[in-house]
Protein backbone atom coordinates (compact mmCIF):
# COMPACT_ATOMS: atom_id res chain seq x y z
CA UNK A 1 0.00 0.00 0.00
CA UNK A 2 1.27 3.34 -1.06
CA UNK A 3 0.33 6.85 0.35
CA UNK A 4 0.18 9.88 -2.32
CA UNK A 5 -0.19 13.01 -1.24
CA UNK A 6 0.30 15.00 -4.59
CA UNK A 7 -2.99 15.18 -7.10
CA UNK A 8 -0.77 14.88 -10.00
CA UNK A 9 0.71 12.00 -8.99
CA UNK A 10 -2.31 10.65 -7.85
CA UNK A 11 -3.95 11.11 -11.43
CA UNK A 12 -0.66 10.29 -13.61
CA UNK A 13 -1.11 6.43 -11.69
CA UNK A 14 -4.48 6.16 -12.30
CA UNK A 15 -4.20 6.75 -16.03
CA UNK A 16 -1.28 4.46 -16.30
CA UNK A 17 -3.83 1.27 -14.48
CA UNK A 18 -6.45 2.78 -16.42
CA UNK A 19 -4.43 1.81 -19.67
CA UNK A 20 -4.21 -1.51 -18.58
CA UNK A 21 -7.99 -2.66 -18.39
CA UNK A 22 -7.72 -1.71 -14.65
CA UNK A 23 -11.42 -1.37 -12.71
CA UNK A 24 -10.61 1.80 -10.20
CA UNK A 25 -12.73 1.87 -6.95
CA UNK A 26 -12.50 5.08 -4.91
CA UNK A 27 -13.51 5.47 -0.75
CA UNK A 28 -13.71 8.96 -0.25
CA UNK A 29 -13.21 9.41 4.05
CA UNK A 30 -11.73 11.91 6.53
CA UNK A 31 -10.33 9.71 8.30
CA UNK A 32 -10.20 8.29 11.78
CA UNK A 33 -11.89 5.23 10.37
CA UNK A 34 -14.57 2.47 11.54
CA UNK A 35 -16.22 -0.40 10.82
CA UNK A 36 -18.63 1.87 8.54
CA UNK A 37 -15.92 2.76 6.75
CA UNK A 38 -14.43 -0.52 6.56
CA UNK A 39 -17.49 -1.76 4.70
CA UNK A 40 -17.31 0.45 2.30
CA UNK A 41 -13.44 -0.70 1.94
CA UNK A 42 -14.90 -4.09 1.40
CA UNK A 43 -16.87 -4.02 -0.64
CA UNK A 44 -14.48 -1.83 -2.80
CA UNK A 45 -12.14 -4.65 -2.85
CA UNK A 46 -14.51 -7.48 -3.82
CA UNK A 47 -15.68 -5.02 -7.09
CA UNK A 48 -12.44 -3.73 -8.27
CA UNK A 49 -9.10 -4.14 -9.57
CA UNK A 50 -7.80 -1.37 -7.72
CA UNK A 51 -8.72 -0.12 -4.13
CA UNK A 52 -8.15 3.64 -3.45
CA UNK A 53 -9.06 5.30 0.09
CA UNK A 54 -8.63 9.27 -0.10
CA UNK A 55 -8.33 10.31 3.74
CA UNK A 56 -8.83 14.69 3.76
CA UNK A 57 -10.96 16.38 6.60
CA UNK A 58 -12.12 18.98 4.12
CA UNK A 59 -12.36 22.23 5.69
CA UNK A 60 -15.02 23.88 3.27
CA UNK A 61 -18.06 21.48 4.31
CA UNK A 62 -17.46 22.73 7.66
CA UNK A 63 -19.34 25.77 8.70
CA UNK A 64 -18.07 28.47 11.06
CA UNK A 65 -18.11 26.97 14.65
CA UNK A 66 -18.47 23.75 13.90
CA UNK A 67 -15.51 20.99 14.73
CA UNK A 68 -13.04 21.33 11.61
CA UNK A 69 -9.92 22.02 14.44
CA UNK A 70 -10.99 19.16 16.74
CA UNK A 71 -12.22 16.48 14.40
CA UNK A 72 -10.83 13.28 15.04
CA UNK A 73 -7.68 12.26 13.25
CA UNK A 74 -5.15 9.57 13.69
CA UNK A 75 -3.46 8.63 9.90
CA UNK A 76 -0.90 5.99 11.15
CA UNK A 77 -3.86 4.22 13.03
CA UNK A 78 -5.95 4.71 10.15
CA UNK A 79 -3.26 3.32 7.71
CA UNK A 80 -2.93 0.10 9.69
CA UNK A 81 -6.68 -0.69 9.58
CA UNK A 82 -6.24 -0.43 5.61
CA UNK A 83 -3.16 -2.46 5.45
CA UNK A 84 -5.06 -5.02 6.84
CA UNK A 85 -7.65 -4.80 4.16
CA UNK A 86 -5.23 -4.81 1.19
CA UNK A 87 -6.08 -1.00 -0.07
CA UNK A 88 -3.47 -0.05 -2.91
CA UNK A 89 -3.29 3.36 -2.65
CA UNK A 90 -4.24 6.24 0.23
CA UNK A 91 -4.73 9.49 -1.10
CA UNK A 92 -3.71 12.09 1.98
CA UNK A 93 -3.28 15.72 0.14
CA UNK A 94 -2.51 18.40 2.33
CA UNK A 95 -5.38 21.56 2.23
CA UNK A 96 -2.58 23.39 0.20
CA UNK A 97 -2.98 20.81 -2.00
CA UNK A 98 -6.74 20.69 -2.27
CA UNK A 99 -7.43 24.19 -2.41
CA UNK A 100 -4.01 26.21 -3.51
CA UNK A 101 -3.61 29.91 -2.50
CA UNK A 102 -6.62 32.13 -4.55
CA UNK A 103 -8.75 28.94 -5.26
CA UNK A 104 -11.99 29.83 -5.86
CA UNK A 105 -14.04 27.27 -8.12
CA UNK A 106 -17.00 25.35 -6.71
CA UNK A 107 -19.46 22.81 -7.84
CA UNK A 108 -22.35 23.15 -6.34
CA UNK A 109 -26.29 21.56 -6.72
CA UNK A 110 -28.76 23.99 -5.95
CA UNK A 111 -32.78 23.53 -5.31
CA UNK A 112 -34.56 21.95 -2.49
CA UNK A 113 -32.50 18.47 -2.15
CA UNK A 114 -29.53 20.52 -0.78
CA UNK A 115 -31.45 23.22 1.45
CA UNK A 116 -33.30 21.19 3.22
CA UNK A 117 -32.21 18.35 6.29
CA UNK A 118 -28.66 18.75 7.03
CA UNK A 119 -28.79 21.70 4.22
CA UNK A 120 -31.16 23.95 6.23
CA UNK A 121 -28.89 24.00 9.57
CA UNK A 122 -25.24 23.74 7.59
CA UNK A 123 -25.64 26.24 5.14
CA UNK A 124 -22.71 25.58 2.47
CA UNK A 125 -21.97 22.40 4.05
CA UNK A 126 -22.65 20.34 0.41
CA UNK A 127 -21.37 23.26 -1.41
CA UNK A 128 -18.32 21.89 -0.15
CA UNK A 129 -19.10 18.06 -0.18
CA UNK A 130 -19.75 18.04 -3.51
CA UNK A 131 -16.61 20.69 -4.59
CA UNK A 132 -14.36 18.33 -2.63
CA UNK A 133 -16.08 14.81 -4.23
CA UNK A 134 -15.96 16.25 -7.99
CA UNK A 135 -12.13 16.96 -7.57
CA UNK A 136 -11.48 13.56 -5.82
CA UNK A 137 -13.25 11.97 -8.93
CA UNK A 138 -10.68 14.08 -11.21
CA UNK A 139 -7.80 13.09 -8.97
CA UNK A 140 -8.53 9.46 -8.72
CA UNK A 141 -10.79 8.81 -11.92
CA UNK A 142 -12.99 6.14 -10.35
CA UNK A 143 -15.04 3.87 -11.94
CA UNK A 144 -16.98 3.02 -8.65
CA UNK A 145 -17.21 5.37 -5.69
CA UNK A 146 -18.55 3.88 -2.67
CA UNK A 147 -20.49 5.80 0.01
CA UNK A 148 -22.46 4.96 2.97
CA UNK A 149 -26.29 4.90 3.73
CA UNK A 150 -25.95 6.56 6.64
CA UNK A 151 -25.29 9.61 4.93
CA UNK A 152 -28.05 9.32 2.95
CA UNK A 153 -28.71 12.99 2.04
CA UNK A 154 -25.35 13.77 0.89
CA UNK A 155 -25.08 10.38 -1.18
CA UNK A 156 -28.52 11.46 -2.96
CA UNK A 157 -27.07 14.60 -3.66
CA UNK A 158 -23.90 12.80 -5.18
CA UNK A 159 -25.46 11.23 -7.23
CA UNK A 160 -27.30 14.02 -8.83
CA UNK A 161 -24.53 15.58 -9.18
CA UNK A 162 -22.67 12.53 -10.93
CA UNK A 163 -25.79 12.52 -13.50
CA UNK A 164 -26.04 15.79 -14.42
CA UNK A 165 -22.57 16.45 -15.04
CA UNK A 166 -21.80 13.43 -16.49
CA UNK A 167 -19.07 11.47 -14.30
CA UNK A 168 -18.18 8.33 -15.69
CA UNK A 169 -18.87 6.68 -12.29
CA UNK A 170 -20.93 4.61 -10.92
CA UNK A 171 -21.92 5.44 -7.01
CA UNK A 172 -22.53 2.47 -5.01
CA UNK A 173 -24.51 2.86 -1.68
CA UNK A 174 -23.63 0.31 1.44
CA UNK A 175 -26.12 -0.15 4.27
CA UNK A 176 -25.41 1.32 7.73
CA UNK A 177 -23.23 -0.41 9.65
CA UNK A 178 -24.20 -0.14 13.30
CA UNK A 179 -23.15 -1.10 16.95
CA UNK A 180 -24.43 -3.93 18.68
CA UNK A 181 -27.01 -1.53 20.34
CA UNK A 182 -28.46 0.14 17.22
CA UNK A 183 -26.06 3.06 17.50
CA UNK A 184 -25.14 4.30 13.66
CA UNK A 185 -21.26 3.96 13.44
CA UNK A 186 -19.91 7.59 13.31
CA UNK A 187 -16.57 9.27 13.50
CA UNK A 188 -17.73 11.63 15.94
CA UNK A 189 -19.39 9.32 17.98
CA UNK A 190 -15.80 9.55 19.74
CA UNK A 191 -17.45 13.03 21.18
CA UNK A 192 -19.70 11.01 23.53
CA UNK A 193 -19.69 10.81 27.16
CA UNK A 194 -21.12 7.40 28.32
CA UNK A 195 -24.25 9.26 29.47
CA UNK A 196 -24.62 10.51 26.08
CA UNK A 197 -23.80 7.33 24.38
CA UNK A 198 -26.44 5.97 25.72
CA UNK A 199 -28.58 8.53 25.10
CA UNK A 200 -27.63 8.48 21.36
CA UNK A 201 -29.50 4.71 21.31
CA UNK A 202 -32.82 7.60 21.17
CA UNK A 203 -32.22 7.97 17.13
CA UNK A 204 -32.60 4.27 16.85
CA UNK A 205 -35.59 3.95 18.75
CA UNK A 206 -37.17 6.74 17.08
CA UNK A 207 -36.37 5.57 13.69
CA UNK A 208 -37.52 1.82 14.84
CA UNK A 209 -40.63 3.38 16.67
CA UNK A 210 -41.80 4.94 12.73
CA UNK A 211 -40.81 1.49 11.00
CA UNK A 212 -43.22 -0.26 13.28
CA UNK A 213 -46.34 2.54 12.93
CA UNK A 214 -45.75 2.31 9.39
CA UNK A 215 -45.77 -1.43 9.17
CA UNK A 216 -48.84 -1.06 11.46
CA UNK A 217 -50.87 0.79 8.24
CA UNK A 218 -50.27 3.95 9.28
CA UNK A 219 -49.47 6.32 6.38
CA UNK A 220 -49.81 10.29 7.91
CA UNK A 221 -46.44 11.57 7.66
CA UNK A 222 -47.13 14.66 10.34
CA UNK A 223 -48.37 11.94 12.78
CA UNK A 224 -45.33 9.63 12.08
CA UNK A 225 -43.41 12.51 13.02
CA UNK A 226 -44.82 14.14 15.77
CA UNK A 227 -44.64 10.34 17.24
CA UNK A 228 -40.71 10.10 16.56
CA UNK A 229 -40.72 13.46 18.39
CA UNK A 230 -42.14 12.13 21.43
CA UNK A 231 -39.45 9.52 21.87
CA UNK A 232 -37.00 11.88 21.05
CA UNK A 233 -37.64 14.20 23.90
CA UNK A 234 -37.79 11.12 26.47
CA UNK A 235 -34.43 11.98 26.43
CA UNK A 236 -33.72 14.87 28.49
CA UNK A 237 -31.64 17.74 26.58
CA UNK A 238 -31.79 15.91 23.45
CA UNK A 239 -32.38 18.74 20.85
CA UNK A 240 -33.65 17.93 17.68
CA UNK A 241 -32.19 19.17 14.59
CA UNK A 242 -34.70 17.36 12.22
CA UNK A 243 -37.16 14.71 11.71
CA UNK A 244 -38.38 14.09 7.82
CA UNK A 245 -40.14 11.51 6.50
CA UNK A 246 -39.19 12.10 2.51
CA UNK A 247 -39.18 10.28 -0.84
CA UNK A 248 -36.09 8.30 -0.94
CA UNK A 249 -35.12 8.63 -4.68
CA UNK A 250 -34.80 12.37 -4.44
CA UNK A 251 -35.69 13.48 -0.97
CA UNK A 252 -39.21 15.07 -1.94
CA UNK A 253 -41.94 15.76 -0.01
CA UNK A 254 -44.58 13.22 0.63
CA UNK A 255 -48.51 13.40 0.99
CA UNK A 256 -48.80 10.35 2.52
CA UNK A 257 -46.19 7.73 3.20
CA UNK A 258 -46.12 5.13 0.10
CA UNK A 259 -43.83 4.14 -2.08
CA UNK A 260 -39.59 3.28 -0.86
CA UNK A 261 -39.29 6.42 2.18
CA UNK A 262 -36.56 7.55 3.91
CA UNK A 263 -37.02 8.16 7.71
CA UNK A 264 -34.36 10.74 8.30
CA UNK A 265 -33.25 12.68 11.48
CA UNK A 266 -30.84 14.56 13.43
CA UNK A 267 -30.40 15.26 17.13
CA UNK A 268 -28.15 16.88 19.51
CA UNK A 269 -27.04 14.75 21.96
CA UNK A 270 -24.57 17.26 24.78
CA UNK A 271 -22.66 19.04 21.86
CA UNK A 272 -22.26 16.08 19.55
CA UNK A 273 -24.94 16.82 16.34
CA UNK A 274 -25.69 12.62 15.54
CA UNK A 275 -27.75 12.04 11.96
CA UNK A 276 -29.48 8.55 11.37
CA UNK A 277 -32.05 7.26 9.08
CA UNK A 278 -33.94 4.24 8.03
CA UNK A 279 -35.25 3.04 4.51
CA UNK A 280 -39.23 1.73 4.31
CA UNK A 281 -40.78 0.19 1.90
CA UNK A 282 -44.39 0.61 1.67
Amino acid sequence: MRVIERASEMQTLVLNYKKEGKIIGLVPTMGYLHAGHMALVKKARAMCDLVIVSIFVNPIQFGQGEDFDIYPRDLERDLKLLIDEEVDFVFHPAVGEMYPPGYSTYVEVEGEITSKMCGASRPGHFRGVTTVVSKLFHICLPDYAFFGQKDAQQVTIIEKMVRELNFPVKIVRVPIVREEDGLAMSSRNVYLNPQEREDALVLYRALKHAEKLIAEGERDVDFVKQEMEKVIKMVPYAVIDYIEIVRAEDLGALDKIEGQVLLALAVKIGKTRLIDNLLVEV
